[in-house]
């Protein structure tokens, strides 16, 4: 399931890049699997409490998994909604226009990627240097912002076009999060302690 998440974050701005629209589909379907999968997931991590009723350590990690699967699940909602964004948009130049989008759409992406190796490999310093990135996201997102108000200001024509990939990178926005939360957990899972997870 993580893996088919981070696989639909890059093909999503894979598709935007070349115009793929036919790959922004298939991460629109794809987003079905992945639901199915968190269903299928949780219902045996419920299983495994109600059978077994696991205590400390394990518990924490039958836990974790649960909390995990539901980040990963909206993280691939996210992607879904992007690649609708991408088949609304249909422009050719679309992804440079907003120059820090792609900046932005590769940090969100690395900080995925890295947020699943540490939780899977259950590394809590590479946990924590992923917290710390988040800042970049934010402040990348607000570059993205002042990107979209230059281009609403000289090309009045294209407002739509700049609402929509404001929206892109907000939804990249949560990405980042929820990727912190990814990370949140793994140090709940090793340590039985839980900072500010972001409910969203």
């Amino acid at each position: 399931m993580a893996h088919m998440v981070e696989s639909a974050i890059e093909q999503t701005f894979t598709a935007f890049e070349d115009q793929d629209y036919m790959m922004a589909e298939d991460v629109i379907k794809g987003d079905r699997t992945v639901n199915d999968m968190e269903r299928a997931i949780e219902s045996r991590c419920l299983s495994l409490i109600l059978r077994q009723q696991p205590v400390a350590s394990d518990l924490r990690q039958v836990s974790t998994a649960l909390k995990v699967v539901t980040d990963l699940e909206r993280i691939g909602d996210h992607a879904s909604d992007i690649a609708e964004l991408i088949l609304r948009i249909k422009s050719e130049h679309a992804y440079h226009i907003v120059k820090h989008l792609p900046v932005m759409a590769a940090s969100a992406n690395g900080m995925v990627h890295d947020a699943i190796e540490a939780f899977i490999d259950q590394d809590l310093d590479a946990a924590m240097e992923i917290i710390e990135r988040d800042d970049e996201v934010d402040t990348l997102f607000n570059q993205v912002k002042d990107d979209v108000i230059h281009l609403l200001q000289s090309s009045p024509d294209q407002a739509d076009q700049g609402i929509d990939l404001l929206m892109v990178a907000k939804y990249l926005e949560r990405i980042g999060d929820h990727a912190v939360n990814v990370c949140e957990w793994t140090q709940f899972s090793k340590t039985g302690a839980l900072k500010n997870v972001r409910i969203m």
